[in-house]
C-alpha cells in the first residue's frame, strides 16, 4: 500500500472516531445552540381578580342589588286612601268680604277624608286627588291633579308631591240663617310623605299637605232681613262679591294598593 493512500485512511478512521465520541457526549434535542431559547412555561391563573377584573367588579354589584332589593319589583299603578285633621283658614293670606266672620267662622279643624289615583314610572307618578273636608260652619272640597317623586328605600319610601287643581266651599251648614252662596276657585298643593311596605301591594304611611285656596264668591245666598246692626252689616257684605285667599295644613292617615 502506498504511504499516501494508508494517511488519507488513517486520517477518515480518525475523523470517524471523533464524530461518534462528540455525538455521544451531545444531548439528542438542544435548542439553546446558536444562543436559542424556548421559553419558560407560563403559569396561568384562571381565577380573575375581582379588584382588576371589570366583569368581575359588575357580578359583584349585581349580587349585592339583589340581597339587598326588596323583591318589590315595578309598579304601574297605584290607589290609596286618606284620613286625618284639617286646619283651615279662608282668610289667612288675603280677606276680601268672603265670609262674614261674625257669623260665618272663617277658620277651624275639621276632619278631612281623601282618595287618589295614578300611575307610576319608576320614582315618578301622576294622577288624580279628591279630597273632602267638614268644618263646623262650612265644608270644602277639592279635586285636582297631581304629581309626586318616590324614593325607595327597601321597605320604607319617602316621597313628594306637587297637586293643583278645583276648590268650592259651601256655607250651608251655618246655623245664624246666613248661608251666601258657595265660593268657588282653585288650590295649590305641596306634601311629603312617607309609606311603609308591608307588602308588595299593601302600605301604610303618613301624609302632610299644605294648600293655598284661591276662593271668590258671587253676591246673593239665604240672607235673612233684620234690623241687627251685625246682620245688616252681614247682610251688605253677601250683597256684593267677596273673595279671599285661604291656606290649609292636613296630617292624613294613608293606605294604598300598588300594582
Amino acid at each position: 500500500m502506498k504511504p499516501g493512500v494508508a494517511f488519507l485512511c488513517a486520517s477518515f478512521t480518525l475523523l470517524s472516531v471523533s464524530a461518534s465520541a462528540l455525538a455521544q457526549q451531545a444531548p439528542a434535542s438542544n435548542l439553546q445552540a446558536g444562543g436559542l431559547k424556548p421559553p419558560e412555561a407560563v403559569q396561568t391563573d384562571s381565577t380573575p381578580n375581582p379588584s382588576t377584573d371589570p366583569q368581575t367588579q359588575t357580578e359583584v354589584q349585581l349580587d349585592r342589588a339583589v340581597k339587598e332589593d326588596s323583591g318589590r319589583g315595578l309598579e304601574f299603578v297605584a290607589l290609596n286612601a286618606e284620613v286625618g285633621p284639617e286646619f283651615l283658614g279662608l282668610h289667612t293670606l288675603k280677606a276680601d268680604n268672603l265670609v262674614d266672620s261674625k257669623f260665618i267662622d272663617s277658620k277651624g279643624t275639621g276632619l278631612a277624608v281623601g282618595a287618589g289615583l295614578g300611575v307610576r314610572l319608576l320614582a315618578f307618578t301622576v294622577g288624580a286627588r279628591f279630597r273632602y273636608a267638614n268644618f263646623s260652619d262650612f265644608a270644602l272640597w277639592t279635586l285636582g291633579a297631581e304629581g309626586g317623586l318616590h324614593i325607595p328605600l327597601g321597605r320604607l319610601e319617602p316621597y313628594f308631591t306637587l297637586g293643583a287643581g278645583y276648590a268650592s266651599a259651601s256655607f250651608d251648614k251655618a246655623n245664624s240663617g246666613f248661608s251666601p252662596n258657595s265660593a268657588h276657585g282653585f288650590d295649590l298643593r305641596l306634601g311629603a310623605g312617607l309609606d311603609y311596605y308591608l307588602t308588595n301591594t299593601l302600605t301604610v304611611g303618613a301624609n302632610l299637605t299644605g294648600d293655598a285656596l284661591f276662593l271668590s264668591r258671587k253676591a246673593g245666598g239665604a240672607v235673612p232681613t233684620t234690623a241687627d246692626p251685625d246682620a245688616m252689616r252681614a247682610a251688605a257684605v253677601y250683597a256684593a262679591d267677596g273673595s279671599g285667599i285661604g291656606a290649609s295644613a292636613t296630617l292624613s292617615a294613608v293606605v294604598g294598593l300598588h300594582f
